[in-house]
């Protein structure tokens, strides 16, 4: 008898390529798009282009910006330490301003709180420098499948036309009519949602988190490109992200100023604001289709249950629910002869 751990692990192993290949496809096919429909060069011409560019990016990613970020963040996890003993010689001196806190026991009760957290600190270092190390050797191990996923992705992106008029005969072959053709709408507006939605939000973060670093190095603030890529990253969550990036930002200066943390905190916010009524909608546009109500009912929904990953993912997954559920009222109307309003 065949061994099921041992099956789904091989099964698991065969996999990870193609999924680095389709994920790699899926996000480099917008820009192939928009190359043949700018240059008239030959498909493998376009690929090229496409993939000089993701590879420099990927390059001045790890040897510019990589290191830069564990440098800040192996001295931060230096100076954390001392950052919360400054803070607990300042508690103790109790300052004119906040001694009626010491009153009400506000002061004891959070120097008790930083005493337990200084040797909570001290005895997670270790383990999270193991553990840090532990993740660069899997994802040292996982750059095999990587590089073989983009080789891979190359051929579906050069044969893309085809795979797709394949997927879309063996649906009509395998399932009846009605259900083949639900079926291949829900794969168009799958495609349609998630690529607008992802490859538009990836652009935005990117402009985002750049423009945050030069504010950061404006200010002279301590951890820009760490802070930036923060930024970047959480920005990715629509209306929550900024304000969830903004927290460690904040944190990571106020140890070192205070009043720089204030400016960074207006910064951001500014920059959030900028995004929101001006890059976003620019770059997005009203591609997702769904109001302001829904994308925040959506994150809601999907953080509550899914945490952050589901908070990613719903609001292109409410775009096609709302497209599918717009074409049944659309169908049902017509059938029941009954305008639309």
């Amino acid at each position: 008898m065949v061994d099921n751990s041992n099956f789904n692990e091989v099964i698991k192993k065969i996999s990870k390529p193609f999924i680095w290949a389709f994920v790699i496809a899926f996000f480099l096919n917008t820009l192939l798009l928009k190359l043949e429909e700018k240059y008239k060069l030959k498909r493998w011409l376009n690929i090229l282009i496409v993939y000089v560019i993701f590879y420099g990016v990927i390059i001045l990613f790890f040897t510019i910006i990589t290191p830069t970020v564990i440098d800040s963040i192996k001295n931060l996890g230096k100076e954390i330490p001392g950052y919360i003993r400054d803070t607990e010689r300042w508690l103790s001196t109790k300052p004119s301003k906040i001694q009626e806190l010491d009153r009400l026991g506000v002061l004891s009760s959070l120097q008790s709180m930083l005493d337990k957290l200084i040797v909570k600190v001290g005895e997670s270092i270790s383990p999270l420098l193991n553990k840090t190390l532990t993740q660069i050797i899997n994802l040292t191990s996982g750059f095999a499948n990587f590089v073989l996923g983009s080789i891979i992705s190359i051929y579906i992106l050069k044969d893309k036309e085809v795979f797709a008029k394949n997927i879309r005969n063996l649906t009509f072959a395998v399932f009846p009519m009605n259900k083949a053709k639900v079926l291949v709408e829900v794969q168009k507006d799958v495609k349609t949602s998630f690529s607008k939605f992802f490859v538009g939000k990836l652009l935005d973060s990117l402009i985002i988190g750049f423009l945050c670093f030069i504010g950061m190095l404006i200010m002279r603030i301590n951890y820009a490109l760490l802070i930036s890529l923060i930024v970047g990253i959480t920005n990715m969550i629509p209306y929550f992200g900024p304000f969830i990036g903004m927290i460690p930002a904040a944190i990571l200066t106020l140890f070192d100023s205070p009043f720089k943390a204030l400016w960074v905190i207006i910064f951001i916010f500014l920059l959030q604001q900028f995004d929101g009524l001006y890059l976003g909608p620019k770059i997005l546009g009203i591609q997702v289709g769904l109001k302001p109500f829904w994308i925040i009912t959506a994150i809601l929904i999907g953080g509550g249950f899914f945490g952050v990953w589901g908070m990613l993912f719903a609001v292109p997954i409410a775009a096609v629910v709302k497209s599918l559920l717009a074409k049944y009222v659309d169908r049902e109307l017509k059938i029941k002869d009954i305008p639309k309003e």
